[in-house]
Formats: structure tokens, C-alpha cells, sequence
């Protein structure tokens, strides 16, 4: 028996992958999951703006005595 990719090559409608929801939509669900990993990329882009600013704005640590 082969690989499991080779399986879902020969049958893609077995690949719970190529849903969405509960209709088989192989280029819909890879839009689907293009779009979730845009949303991920600007989500960790803003985080670390956030914590940019957060730093910049931070007061200074005072020395202790």
C-alpha cells in the first residue's frame, strides 16, 4: 500500500481536507486555508507591532538601592 497522500491523490473526495463544511470543495478549502494563514501572518504582524509600542512606552526600570 502506498502513502496516504498518494491515497487522496486517486481519491480526493476521502481527503477531509477538500471540505468545507460538510461539501467537497477542493479549491474552496484551499482558498479557505490560504486565507486563515493571511489572517495568522497579520495577526503575529500586529502582536509584534503591539509589543513594539508596548516596550517603547514602557517606563524605565528604576535602579535599586
Amino acid at each position: 500500500m502506498g502513502e496516504w497522500s498518494e491515497y487522496f491523490e486517486d481519491f480526493p473526495e476521502e481527503n477531509p481536507g477538500n471540505y468545507v463544511g460538510e461539501r467537497f470543495d477542493p479549491k474552496g478549502a484551499q482558498a479557505l486555508r490560504e486565507q486563515q494563514a493571511k489572517a495568522a501572518a497579520d495577526q503575529a504582524n500586529l502582536n509584534s507591532e503591539i509589543a513594539a509600542i508596548v516596550q517603547k512606552h514602557r517606563p524605565a526600570a528604576k535602579p535599586k538601592k
